[in-house]
C-alpha cells in the first residue's frame, strides 16, 4: 500500500499491455467501410457543453403520451424537429449515392401494423446500412420478452390513438432514456432501404432502428459496431469476455451465478454470425475446420445456441458429480450427437429421479443436454451481460450491487496516460472501492470479494462525425489504507505496485475485468493508454455482496468546490520591516509612480519588468497588461484603480510566496511550469480546488505545449485569490455557504466576464456554472 519514506527506493516498473482493434474489430463491423473522416482531438469544451443536450431535448420534448394525445386530438401526425427527414439524419461523410424518400408506413403499404403476431428473428432483415452488430442484439431480444418489451413499449400501433408518433427505450451511460420518433422511414422505389420485416406491413423493427440511430445522430453513425455494445444499451448490464482455452477453474460456479441473477451469457468464435438469447442466456459455437458446416457431432459451424440452465447430478456407483449445461438451438431443432444427446448411454449413468428431473427441464424440441468438459471443448470464447438491478425490476433473482461514476480526462490537466507515463499517470481521475464483506461461498476457502470493474467511454459513436474514434482504455486497481480519503500523489504511484488492473488496453467502447479481493479499500484508475487525450467515461462496479460499496466519488483534496487554507489572521495592510530588496523597487516605485505616488495597470507592467529584470533565475519577460489589471483589482482596498506603495509592497510578498512554489515545480531552468504538475503547485499555495476546477486552469492557462510560463501562473494565482477572498466577504457566518442577490450575481459575473474575456474556456466556464 506504498511507504512514506521512499528513499533510497526504486520507481517500480509494471507491464502494461495494450491491443489495438482494427475498424473492422472495434469500431467497425466486418460489413462496414472506414469511409469517415480521419480522427482528431476530441474538445473538451463540446464534451462539457454537451452535458445540456438531454435537458434541452426534454424541453423540446414533452412525455410521449403527453405528445401523442396532443397530436391525436389535433389529428395531425408528428413530425420530429430533432431528426428531421432529410439527409442530415442519414450520412454525414458524403451525399448517398440513391435518392431518399422519406414515407410513413401507411405510404408504403396497405393495413400497416406495429408487430404481427410477437416480435421475432424473422422480423430483422439487414439492408443498405452495415449494422448487422444492431440487428444480432434486436434479434437477441426477440427471444427474452421481458427485455424486448423494456426496450419497445408494447402500447403503440398504426390504429388505436395513432398520430404518427413511437417512442423506445435505451439505457445510456447510467440511466434509461426514452426516445422518441416520428415515423417517416427512408425508401427508395417505394422499399425500406435500411432494416425491414419480412413481412411487408410490420415496421416496428424499422422504427426502432431509426430511434438508435437518432440516439447516436444518423443513420450513418450505426455502421460498424460490437453486438454486446447494443446489447448493454437494450440491458444497462455489463460484459464480460471468457476464452475458454483460459477460462478460471470456477468458471461454472460464475455461469451458474450469473443464470441466478438473470444474466445473458453468449458463446462464440470469430465471425460472430447471430446472437440468440433463451433464458437470459446466450452462447454461440464455432469448430476449428471451417471447410464443414457442421462438426461430425452435429453441431452447426458459425451458428448460436442458447444457455437455458445448468446441472450437477450425482454418478451412480461413484462418489462424483457430473456437470451439465442444456443448451437451445434458436433454429428450433437439435442435431447434437454427442456425450449426453437424446439417446446416448451416457443417461443410464445418473439416478433415475435425476434423469426424470433433466428430461423434464427440457421443454422444448430444440433443447439438449451436455457435459460441461464436453462443451468447452466445442466451444472457444464466452461472452456475459450481466443485468443490473434496474433491468430485473420487480423479479426475484438474485443481482448485483452497482455503482455508476462518471468523469472525463482532460489535456493537461487529469488526462494522464496509463502507467508508462508516471510522471502524469497519478494526476487521472481516482474512485474509492470500500470491500467489506466477502461473498457468500461455503465452497470457497479464501476470503474474497467479487466485484466486475467496467469501464466505458462516452459519446465516441456520436462524434464520429467529427472524427473521433474509439480510444484505447483500460485501469489499474492500489490497495490503500482505509479511511484516508486523498487524491494519491506522484510518489505512490512510483513505489506501490497495483493490486490488480485490466488485463489489455484495447480501443472498444468498454472495458470489463472481474476480480476476486480481499476485503478493504481500493482506489481505480481509469485512464487512456497515451497521455494527453480527452474524452469522457462512465466507471460501473459490480460487486456480489452489498460490502458498503458506495457510490465512489471522484477523490479531491479535501474540499468539493474548493476552499482555502487559512492563516494566523492579521491586518491586510499591517507595517513591516523593510527588506533590502524592497528599498531597491521603492526607488524604482518613486520614479513611475506620479505625484499622487500611486500606479495604473501600464505602470505597474513597467515596474514589474524593472523588478523581475533583476531576478535572473526566472526567464520572463514581465507580466502582461491583463495580469497586472487583475493585480490591481486583488490589491486596490480603496477603490482607486490604482496601487498605492503599500499596496504593491503586499502583492510582491504574495508574488514572492507564489515564486517560490513556482521555481519548486518548474521545468527548463524555472521558464515554466507543467499543467500537470499545477495542482500540487495551486495546493501548495493554499488552494484546495476540485477537480473541475483544474481542468479549467489547464484549459485557461496551459499552451499548446500543456506548460504554464511565469505570467500566466500569476494571473492563475492572483484570481484565485481574489475569488476566495470575495467568497470570504460574502461568508458571513463562515460556514462555506453564500447567498446573493441578483444584483450581487450580477457584478460577480460581470468580474468574471471581463477577467475571462478573452479566454477558450469562456464556454466551458458558462457549462460549468449551468451544470454546478
Amino acid at each position: 500500500m506504498g511507504d512514506e519514506n521512499q528513499n533510497d527506493k526504486v520507481p517500480l516498473v509494471e507491464e502494461t499491455k495494450v491491443k489495438v482493434l482494427f475498424e473492422t474489430e472495434a469500431s467497425l463491423g466486418p460489413d462496414a467501410k472506414a469511409d469517415y473522416p480521419p480522427a482528431g482531438t476530441n474538445s473538451i469544451y463540446s464534451a462539457i457543453l454537451s452535458r445540456n443536450e438531454a435537458v434541452k431535448d426534454a424541453k423540446r420534448l414533452k412525455t410521449f403520451l403527453e405528445l401523442r394525445d396532443k397530436y391525436v386530438n389535433k389529428k395531425v401526425v408528428f413530425e420530429d424537429p430533432l431528426f428531421p427527414a432529410n439527409d442530415s439524419s442519414l450520412f454525414y461523410s458524403k451525399k448517398p449515392s440513391m435518392k431518399f424518400e422519406w414515407k410513413r408506413p401507411s405510404e408504403i403499404c396497405e393495413n400497416p401494423q406495429f408487430i404481427v403476431d410477437g416480435a421475432n428473428r424473422t422480423d430483422i432483415c439487414q439492408g443498405e446500412l452495415g449494422d448487422c452488430w444492431l440487428l444480432a442484439a434486436i434479434a437477441c431480444l426477440t427471444l427474452n420478452e421481458k427485455l424486448l418489451y423494456r426496450v419497445i413499449p408494447p402500447d403503440q400501433s398504426f390504429t388505436e390513438n395513432y398520430a404518427g408518433i413511437f417512442h423506445f427505450q435505451f439505457w445510456r451511460y447510467g440511466e434509461w432514456i426514452d426516445v422518441i420518433v416520428d415515423d417517416r422511414i427512408p425508401t427508395c422505389n417505394n422499399q425500406l432501404v435500411f432494416t425491414k420485416s419480412f413481412r411487408s406491413n410490420e415496421f416496428w423493427s424499422a422504427l426502432l432502428e431509426k430511434a438508435y440511430a437518432k440516439l447516436h445522430g444518423s443513420y450513418e453513425a450505426l455502421k460498424g459496431g460490437n453486438t454486446l455494445e447494443a446489447m448493454e444499451d437494450f440491458t444497462g448490464g455489463v460484459t464480460e469476455f471468457f476464452e475458454l482455452s483460459e477460462a478460471p477453474k470456477e468458471l461454472f460456479k460464475i455461469m451458474r451465478k450469473a443464470l441466478e441473477r438473470g444474466s445473458l451469457m453468449e458463446k462464440f468464435s470469430i465471425p460472430l454470425v447471430y446472437f440468440a438469447l433463451k433464458c437470459d442466456c446466450v452462447c454461440q459455437v464455432f469448430s476449428a475446420s471451417e471447410m464443414e458446416s457442421r462438426t461430425e457431432q452435429g453441431l452447426v459451424r458459425g451458428h448460436a445456441y442458447s444457455i437455458i440452465g445448468l446441472q450437477e447430478c450425482d454418478e451412480v456407483s461413484k462418489d462424483t458429480r457430473i456437470r451439465l449445461i442444456r443448451l437451445r438451438n434458436p433454429w428450433g431443432w437439435v442435431l447434437w450427437k454427442g456425450p449426453w444427446s437424446a439417446n446416448s448411454n451416457e443417461w443410464s449413468t445418473i439416478s433415475i429421479a435425476d434423469k426424470e428431473n433433466l428430461k423434464k427441464q427440457t421443454v422444448e424440441t430444440s433443447e439438449f443436454w451436455m457435459s460441461f468438459d464436453e462443451f468447452k471443448k466445442n466451444f472457444t470464447k464466452l461472452e456475459m451481460c450481466n443485468l443490473t438491478p434496474d433491468t430485473l425490476q420487480g423479479d426475484e433473482r438474485h443481482s448485483w450491487t452497482v455503482s455508476v461514476n462518471e468523469g472525463r480526462w482532460v489535456r493537461g490537466s487529469s488526462a494522464g496516460g496509463c502507467r508508462n507515463f508516471p510522471e502524469t499517470f497519478w494526476t487521472n481521475p481516482q474512485y474509492r472501492l470500500q470491500l467489506y464483506e466477502e461473498d457468500d461461498d461455503p465452497e470457497d476457502e479464501k476470503v474474497a470479494c467479487t466485484v466486475v470493474v467496467a469501464l466505458m467511454q462516452k459519446g465516441r459513436r456520436m462524434q464520429r462525425h467529427q472524427g473521433a474514434r474509439f480510444l484505447t482504455i483500460g485501469f489499474s486497481i492500489y490497495e490503500v489504507m482505509r479511511g484516508k480519503n486523498q487524491h494519491l500523489q506522484k510518489d505512490f504511484f512510483l513505489y506501490t505496485a497495483s493490486k490488480a488492473k485490466c488485463k489489455t488496453y484495447i480501443n472498444l467502447r468498454e472495458v470489463t475485468e472481474r476480480f476476486r479481493l480481499p476485503p478493504g479499500e481500493y482506489v481505480i484508475i481509469p485512464t487512456t493508454f497515451e497521455a494527453h487525450q480527452e474524452g469522457e467515461f462512465i466507471l460501473r462496479v459490480f460487486s456480489e455482496k452489498r460490502n458498503r460499496a458506495r457510490a465512489n466519488k471522484e477523490i479531491e483534496h479535501d474540499g468539493i468546490q474548493g476552499e482555502k487554507k487559512k492563516k494566523p489572521k492579521r491586518k491586510l495592510l499591517e507595517p513591516e520591516e523593510e527588506t533590502e530588496e524592497e528599498k531597491q523597487f521603492r526607488a524604482i516605485y518613486q520614479q513611475i509612480a506620479g505625484e499622487d505616488m500611486q500606479i495604473c495597470a501600464n505602470e505597474l507592467k513597467t515596474i514589474m519588468k524593472n523588478v523581475l529584470a533583476k531576478h535572473s533565475e526566472i526567464k520572463t519577460e514581465g507580466f502582461s497588461l491583463e495580469t497586472c489589471r487583475s493585480m490591481i483589482a486583488l490589491m486596490d482596498t480603496d477603490g482607486t484603480g490604482k496601487l498605492n506603495l503599500q499596496e504593491f509592497k503586499h502583492l510582491w510578498r504574495k508574488i514572492k510566496e507564489w515564486q517560490v512554489i513556482f521555481k519548486r515545480y518548474g521545468k527548463d531552468k524555472s521558464c515554466s511550469i507543467s499543467s500537470f504538475e499545477m495542482r500540487n503547485a495551486v495546493n501548495d499555495a493554499g488552494f484546495h480546488l476540485n477537480k473541475q476546477l483544474y481542468d479549467i486552469i489547464a484549459m485557461r492557462y496551459a499552451d499548446e505545449h500543456l506548460n504554464i510560463d511565469f505570467d500566466s501562473y500569476i494571473c492563475c494565482f492572483v484570481r484565485l485569490e481574489g475569488m476566495f477572498r470575495a467568497f470570504n466577504a460574502f461568508d458571513k457566518d463562515g460556514d462555506g455557504i453564500i447567498k446573493l442577490n441578483v444584483l450581487e450575481v450580477s457584478h460577480n459575473v460581470l468580474i468574471c466576464v471581463l477577467n475571462l474575456r478573452k479566454s477558450k474556456s469562456w464556454g466551458a466556464w458558462i457549462a460549468q456554472r449551468v451544470k454546478y
